[in-house]
C-alpha cells in the first residue's frame, strides 16, 4: 500500500469516526482531492481534518464538517442543489458527485473564477458558478431540492427558505459571527418548516453585497 493509499484510508476512517456513515457521501469525499482546492504551503495539509485559509479572507472547511453537512442534506442523484458561498469550490465539487445539478453563488469574483477553473479541470460539468449576493439565492433557478449555506446567518435567510421546494432540505449555520454557531437543518413539509439542530460549528458570517475583488 502506498503512502497516498494510507492517507486516503485514514481520511475516510476520520470521517467515519465523526459520524459520517452514508456510503455515497464517503465515496464523493474520497473521489474529491482536497489538495486541488488549496495552494502553496497549505496543499500538503489537505487531508488534515481542519479548516485552512484561502484567498479573500475566507476558509476551506474541515473535511468532517463538509461531509457532515452533505450527509445531513441527504442529496439524491436527481436533486438540484443551491450552495451559498462557493469559496474554493471543494464543497460544491463533493455535491456535484452526488446531485444532478449544483448552482453555487460566490460574492468574491476572484474565488468564483478560480472555482470555475477547478471544475473545468475536474470535468464537473454539472456545476454552475454565479457571482452575486448569496443572501438572495437564485430566484430564476428556484425552487431547489436542497440548499446548503456555508456562511453563518443570524437566522435561516427568508429569501432562501422561499426557494426551497416542498420536501426539500436546507442546511445552514445559524448564530452570531463572533461565537460558536449551531448547524440547523430545515425541512419544508406540507405543514410548514421543521427545524433540527445538528451541533456546534464555526463559519465566516454571511455577508450581503459583493466582495471588493
Amino acid at each position: 500500500m502506498t503512502g497516498a493509499d494510507e492517507r486516503i484510508l485514514q481520511f475516510i476512517y476520520t470521517l467515519r469516526s465523526k459520524g459520517v456513515t452514508d456510503p455515497r457521501v464517503l465515496t464523493a469525499m474520497e473521489r474529491t482531492d482536497r489538495s486541488v482546492f488549496l495552494r502553496g504551503t497549505f496543499a500538503h495539509r489537505a487531508y488534515e481534518d481542519m479548516p485552512l485559509p484561502i484567498p479573500c479572507g475566507q476558509t476551506i472547511s474541515q473535511p468532517s464538517v463538509v461531509a457532515a453537512m452533505t450527509q445531513a442534506l441527504k442529496v439524491g442523484p436527481r436533486d438540484t442543489v443551491l450552495e451559498i458561498g462557493t469559496g474554493s469550490g471543494y464543497q460544491a465539487a463533493v455535491l456535484a458527485r452526488m446531485a444532478r445539478r449544483v448552482y453555487t453563488v460566490e460574492r468574491h469574483r476572484h474565488l468564483a473564477e478560480a472555482a470555475k477553473a477547478r471544475f473545468r479541470d475536474l470535468d464537473l460539468s454539472n456545476v454552475t458558478v454565479f457571482v452575486g449576493d448569496g443572501s438572495h439565492g437564485l430566484p430564476a433557478q428556484a425552487p431547489f431540492d436542497r440548499i446548503l449555506v456555508t456562511a453563518a446567518a443570524e437566522d435561516p435567510p427568508g429569501p432562501l427558505l422561499a426557494q426551497l421546494r416542498e420536501g426539500g432540505i436546507m442546511v445552514v449555520p445559524v448564530g452570531q459571527s463572533d461565537a460558536v454557531q449551531t448547524l440547523i437543518k430545515v425541512t419544508r413539509t406540507p405543514e410548514g418548516l421543521e427545524y433540527d439542530e445538528l451541533g456546534p460549528v464555526r463559519f465566516v458570517p454571511l455577508v450581503e453585497g459583493l466582495g471588493e475583488d
